[in-house]
């Protein structure tokens, strides 16, 4: 059985990662979507990781089951590198939309992968100002 790719913003996957409020919801779509995502998501994820231990919401055994789970995601994920046109895109969308820059490197990543066929094409977020821009370029969204 397959089933469609959508982009994966790390924000969405990082509640498949640990126990958070949004993570039924990433199950949900895990079960509809196939996994696209940007080369620096790994990064992007241990960053939460961190961020969520440094602010306790989860301990240091939370955290390293975070990373194993990660790493597991990693093995079902496509992974798009970096580009001249993905960072010359980046810079448009900055332009455009109030977005930081991992955001815009992450959409313009999305975009990438999806030309031509943009139109329908989903962009699975948990951040508000992404999904809003995601969607501006054509992407129907599905938030975390």
């Amino acid at each position: 059985m397959s089933f469609p790719f959508a982009f994966w913003d790390s924000s969405a996957l990082l509640p498949l990662c640990v126990l958070q409020p949004q993570t039924a919801q990433a199950k949900a779509l895990f079960r509809r979507y196939g996994m696209v995502v940007w080369w620096a998501t790994p990064v992007e994820i241990v960053s939460g990781l961190t961020r969520l231990m440094r602010m306790g919401d989860i301990n240091r055994n939370q955290f390293v089951l975070g990373k194993q789970r990660a790493e597991e995601l990693a093995n079902l994920w496509d992974s798009l590198q970096s580009s001249t046109g993905t960072v010359a895109q980046a810079c448009s969308l900055l332009e455009l939309h109030p977005l930081r820059a991992a955001d815009a490197l992450q959409l313009a990543a999305a975009l990438e992968y999806f030309q031509p066929a943009l139109q329908g094409s989903v962009f699975i977020t948990a951040d508000r100002r992404l999904a809003e821009a995601a969607r501006q370029t054509s992407f129907s969204v599905e938030f975390v």
